[in-house]
């Protein structure tokens, strides 16, 4: 397992945070306590948006473990358009208070990486999925399955990150990516995949698992 270097908070927050602690302290300087109370709360939200916190790795042998934090919102028999076959689509909805960094749900190879520019809906919409900007990765499983996950952009959000590479090496909750702001991220998995979650349910990377493979 290969553990992110960083404390708490997410290092792509640490220029917001840092700006934003700055702006605060000087308004508390020039102002009073008042004026400086909604730049407080800017900042308090902020610090929580990019926390990302270590996380304990279940496992079970064939788990696929949750790629992200937030809540299924689409479970269902569909298109894997990535790989061109059918498959069995679980969506995760992220909203601004959830964890936003995103993690292998496998340990496996990256086998292909594909970005699409797009449109910026609501990542709670179903078109979002297809028209959305968005990267895909696919994943080859140790056990040779091959899983697709999406990083989809949301309303607000505006950068999509995304650290590995074809070819990489994952571990079951490494963390490879990161999305600004709310977004979603799909899982495409086999269909003899046995899903463990149902829509509405809150999910954490890493700790909940999605599904499970046969070995």
């Amino acid at each position: 397992m290969k553990y992110y270097p960083h404390p708490f908070l997410a290092k792509e927050g640490w220029p917001f945070i840092a700006i934003s602690l700055f702006i605060t302290l000087l308004i508390y300087y020039l102002g009073n306590f008042w004026i400086t109370l909604p730049f407080i709360l800017i900042s308090i939200f902020i610090i929580q948006f990019f926390r990302d916190p270590k996380r304990e790795i279940p496992l079970d042998m064939g788990a696929i473990l949750s790629p992200a934090d937030g809540k299924i919102i689409c479970v269902e028999q569909s298109i894997d358009v990535y790989q061109n076959k059918e498959a069995i689509k679980v969506s995760i909805f992220m909203n601004v208070f959830n964890v936003h960094s995103n993690r292998s749900p496998v340990d496996g190879e990256v086998v292909s990486l594909q970005y699409y520019p797009g449109k910026f809906v609501n990542a709670d919409f179903d078109k979002a999925s297809t028209e959305n900007e968005r990267n895909a990765m696919i994943i080859k499983t140790t056990t040779n399955y091959k899983i697709t996950v999406v990083q989809v952009a949301g309303l607000i959000a505006r950068r999509i990150l995304c650290y590995t590479g074809v070819g990489n090496l994952l571990a079951r909750g490494e963390r490879y990516g990161f999305i600004r702001f709310g977004s979603r991220v799909d899982l495409y998995l086999p269909l003899n995949a046995k899903i463990l979650v149902t829509i509405g349910q809150n999910v954490k990377a890493t700790e909940t698992i999605v599904a499970k493979l046969d070995d």
